[in-house]
């Protein structure tokens, strides 16, 4: 029994403040250092960021500043400025702002008058100044404390609101802002508002074909057709067709990038295929209409209701108090407005049909080889020394958790190292024989034909849709070593090819183990990197015993278990929007190895370069040089 006593002493009312920084997971979402998209830095932004794009979409202000210098924050926009003597309670006073007046701001993205708040709490200094007819007022805070406002004079200055903010590391630790997700966030506003022009650290992004533009980026020139762009009333379209698998989306909401989709997302999808089913008179498959297609939707709803307070996935079923739902809304655009563009434009049409014949025409010829594969994949499963699966897959359950993992081993060393050490209720491990197959250029045939990569698609659930996965997170666990690194390569190879969704919706990472183990008598240190090893030996004197681990296998299980709880390091495998995954695949994993080699020659030798050595050695240890382990490992 716990201890003390539960009395009306016990009960607390916090400041608003506090309970921001109580728990800023409420508000943020996941903390993070800044090293992926979704981390908490990056929606401190964007809560300020969108209340000056708002600005813009209610017709005031065209161009909106914003400068990034570590991590300090800046966004300056020319809107009609917060009204003076509303300045400290619209920053400070939950619950307060003009966005409940939807004649002001009618479809906004934020509307619980929380945002901004939650930006200064949550920073060690935050400064917000608004500008009114040559009048101002300044505010400054310190973890949502008021520690100086004034009433300034400022003639010739143009209305709007200054805000400047740096993130409290005592609650982030130390971050930094990634300039690659910036970009992708500045470009996806300039494409959700056209005539918007944002100067991010002194350069200007604009955009004059909204959606349009958005997908002309992606592609680069691997789309079937030219895509199609349709707009009407609170709603806006791109549509087009790749040569690769999987599905491609961008979905906004209000101007806001919804990375998980939600109702919106799931009537495009639908609406789609019943339009291209009564176009052509034929009941297609679904996933042949839909297979390869890059699209990005947007649509503007009066008060959104989104399923978490970081705004990632739709939950409005409607599209305001007395509109239709949304469901009906898209269903009903993209009847009438996608089905006249087919008639309109034959040539469109036929490629679609083409496509569509293609891939119907792939799949029933693999679908033999399917049942087949199921079959093997079904016996071996009985009896599968290659995956030992965790307890809440036990009888044949395939539902995921997001607690669950799976890790992608090489050899039996490794796997059973990880399978002693695992977390055996949430931990799974599949376990290759060798090299897997490159499969660059290859049918989705190859995936039923090749045994490994068969069991490997079975164990996943992801045959037909991603979201039936049963891990949440895939984690490829290789050596440090060429090989290992050749084997991580020919692994995500695999995915993009067949199923590059599994990459986009961030199911796949890097387990990053220790490179060497420093240890004195009392102390003992593990080390990610040469930099890491050195200062361990500064600390821990220079009689310390350096191991260098080669291999996962080298690792014992005991030590194991520390790095795959709690302190497990995982890089997550992503496609960035300027990655552009034909090139890539074709310069790495392609036919033209004279090229390769030349840009190995020319970047290889970098000072102090783990890798360099890692590839030195091994060339040492098997008497062959470096192009000859790279042309024979691509063979």
């Amino acid at each position: 029994m716990m201890d003390g006593t539960y009395s009306e002493d016990s009960i607390r009312t916090l400041e608003w403040n506090e309970h921001i920084r109580l728990r800023p997971g409420m508000y943020v979402g996941k903390l993070g250092d800044g090293s992926q998209p979704d981390d908490g830095i990056y929606v401190l932004l964007k809560e300020v960021f969108d209340n000056s794009v708002d600005e813009f979409m209610m017709g005031n202000g065209r161009i909106i500043d914003l400068n990034i210098s570590d991590s300090h924050v800046l966004v300056r926009d020319y809107g009609r400025g917060i009204p003076l003597g509303k300045l400290v309670d619209a920053s400070s006073k939950m619950n307060t702002g003009a966005k409940y007046d939807s004649k002001v701001f009618k479809k906004s993205v934020g509307l619980n008058g929380v945002g901004i708040k939650a930006v200064n709490a949550l920073s060690t200094m935050f400064r917000i100044q608004s500008f009114r007819e040559g009048k101002s007022k300044l505010v400054e805070f310190t973890g949502g404390n008021v520690i100086n406002q004034q009433n300034i004079d400022s003639p010739g200055e143009k209305n709007g609101t200054l805000v400047e903010f740096t993130p409290d590391e005592t609650l982030f630790g130390k971050f930094d802002y990634q300039n690659e997700y910036i970009e992708t966030m500045v470009r996806n506003y300039t494409y959700l508002n056209t005539g918007l022009i944002i100067k991010y650290n002194g350069v200007s992004f604009t955009s004059k074909n909204g959606l349009l533009d958005l997908l002309n980026e992606q592609l680069s020139g691997k789309e079937l057709y030219p895509p199609i762009h349709l707009k009407g009333p609170d709603i806006e379209l791109a549509i087009t067709h790749g040569s690769g698998y999987g599905e491609d989306y961008y979905a906004f909401v209000n101007g806001q990038h919804t990375t998980q989709g939600g109702t919106h997302l799931a009537a495009f999808r639908e609406a789609f295929v019943r339009t291209i089913r009564d176009f052509y008179k034929k009941d297609f498959d679904a996933s042949d209409i839909r297979t390869s297609i890059i699209a990005a939707i947007s649509i503007r709803v009066e008060e959104p209701v989104f399923e978490s307070q970081t705004k990632t996935k739709l939950g409005s079923r409607d599209m305001g108090p007395n509109g239709p739902s949304v469901r009906q809304f898209i269903s009903d655009f993209i009847k009438n407005s996608f089905d006249n563009y087919l008639h309109k434009n034959p040539d469109a049409a036929d490629a679609i049909l083409n496509k569509i014949l293609d891939s119907e025409k792939e799949r029933k010829a693999i679908s033999g080889i399917q049942k087949l594969a199921r079959e093997r994949a079904k016996k071996a499963n009985l009896h599968n020394k290659k995956l030992r699966d965790c307890r809440i897959h036990y009888g044949d359950k395939n539902e995921r958790s997001t607690e669950t993992t799976l890790f992608i081993t090489e050899g039996d060393s490794a796997s059973g190292s990880i399978t002693k050490s695992r977390d055996v209720s949430t931990q799974a491990v599949f376990s290759l024989r060798g090299k897997p197959l490159n499969c660059y250029g290859l049918t989705k045939k190859v995936v039923y034909e090749n045994e490994e990569f068969n069991l490997l698609q079975a164990a996943l659930n992801i045959e037909e849709d991603i979201e039936n996965i049963r891990y949440n997170k895939v984690v490829i666990a290789t050596d440090a070593d060429v090989d290992g690194m050749h084997i991580r390569l020919l692994l995500i190879t695999f995915f993009l090819q067949f199923f590059p969704d599994l990459i986009r919706q961030e199911h796949l990472f890097i387990l990053q183990t220790p490179l060497f183990r420093v240890r004195n008598k009392k102390t003992t240190k593990y080390c990610y990197s040469i930099d890491e090893k050195d200062k361990a030996l500064k600390e821990l004197g220079s009689t310390a015993e350096i191991t260098r681990f080669k291999g996962l296998g080298e690792i014992s299980p005991d030590e194991f278990k520390a790095f795959l709880g709690e302190q497990i390091k995982l890089d997550p495998v992503r496609i960035s929007s300027n990655d552009q995954i034909a090139e890539l695949l074709l310069f790495y994993m392609g036919k033209n190895t004279p090229e390769r080699q030349e840009f190995i020659i020319e970047n290889l030798k970098v000072e102090g370069d783990l890798f360099e050595e890692t590839i030195d050695n091994e060339a040492k240890r098997t008497e062959k040089s470096i192009l000859e382990i790279e042309e024979e490992a691509l063979a």
